[in-house]
């Protein structure tokens, strides 16, 4: 082969290559098509959402929206592709996205976050005391929810309304997971010796939790992450014995049978997929399949919210201002570039 003819063919093969890497980045937003993302109203995925439309926004000269709607709707226009990706989807909670699953129209791609969980809690100071604040440790032996039937114990967390019983701060009436800790109650035969105690709202039950913090008070409650008050303060989940289906299956059933209690089961977060869009946008896929929160990070950002009264989107600003070490790792170093000067 001649110089010159080697010089043709290489190119030939970089126009080649150039064409092809234009067409990738075209793929989706280079062809100016919208990534609607779901409204999701509940704070964590309200934050999530955020940041991952300000990423693909800044960093990708993507046109971004988001539409409202309570999960059920947003899950069901992600099925049909009115929706293209669900930033917060508990995998398995939902009969509309498991059937959507089973069609496949939708798909589950990363791990939004790690380590969500759901259980009884008590304030660390509960057992662990807090000198700076001068509180004694009141039950520094308690792990267990299984301790809780212990009158001593049951005395600590007395209800002001009826002393000679422990307190139980449950979940809102209507809320899943009043069902299921009523059940877990009387299971774990608790009926007798404490009350169960059903706030009005979830603020009301937030605000419940907050005060007894703040004044040092024991108080047993239902709770789960991530949330602000997961960020804000120190707790301590209470163990039960490990989740098994069977259990779990009459816990969660209104005519179930109460034998016996089990911890809830594990959760699977992932970013709810398009199944269409997924095969459009490999590239956005391969970005969510990176993008996984700290849940300490979540929670932290969740409390910056409630501190500071402002929205999902300024606190989507002030992650991506301090934690470029963790996102930065989901993006290219030139969009890294583009973000944070759109961020400045």
């Amino acid at each position: 082969m001649s110089i010159s003819t080697m010089k043709l063919t290489v190119a030939a093969a970089g126009l080649m290559l150039a064409a092809s890497a234009g067409g990738a980045n075209a793929s989706y937003c280079g062809d100016g098509k919208t990534v609607t993302f779901a409204g999701i109203d509940w704070e964590s995925g309200a934050f999530i959402t955020e940041v991952m439309k300000t990423i693909l926004s800044k960093g990708y000269d993507c046109q971004v929206d988001s539409i409202p709607g309570n999960s059920v709707t947003l899950e069901q226009a992600t099925a049909n592709n009115d929706v293209q990706i669900f930033a917060e989807e508990w995998l398995g909670r939902s009969d509309i996205w498991n059937k959507a699953v089973e069609e496949k129209k939708v798909v589950a791609v990363g791990k939004t976050f790690v380590g969500a969980s759901e259980g009884w809690f008590v304030p660390d100071y509960v057992v662990k005391g807090d000198p700076a604040r001068n509180i004694e440790p009141k039950a520094p032996d308690l792990k267990s929810v299984s301790q809780l039937a212990d009158p001593k114990i049951a005395e600590i967390f007395a209800d002001p309304e009826e002393p000679s019983k422990g307190r139980f701060l449950n979940c809102p009436s209507g809320w899943t997971c009043e069902g299921v800790s009523t059940a877990k109650l009387e299971a774990y035969k608790l009926g007798e010796s404490y009350v169960n105690f059903r706030p009005g709202t979830g603020t009301a039950l937030d605000a419940a939790i907050t005060s007894a913090y703040l004044q040092g008070e024991p108080i047993l409650f239902y709770y789960w992450s991530p949330t602000a008050i997961m960020g804000k303060y120190k707790l301590i989940q209470l163990e039960e014995p490990p989740y098994n289906e069977a259990c779990w299956k009459e816990l969660s059933s209104a005519n179930g049978k109460r034998d016996e209690g089990c911890a809830f089961p594990s959760v699977d977060v992932s970013y709810g997929v398009n199944s269409t869009f997924a095969s459009e946008a490999p590239e956005i896929i391969e970005i969510l399949e990176k993008a996984t929160f700290p849940l300490e990070e979540v929670n932290a950002s969740l409390a910056y919210m409630t501190d500071n009264k402002v929205d999902a989107t300024a606190a989507a600003a002030q992650f991506l201002k301090a934690t470029g070490d963790i996102w930065g790792k989901w993006v290219s170093d030139e969009a890294r570039g583009k973000i944070e000067a759109g961020l400045e």
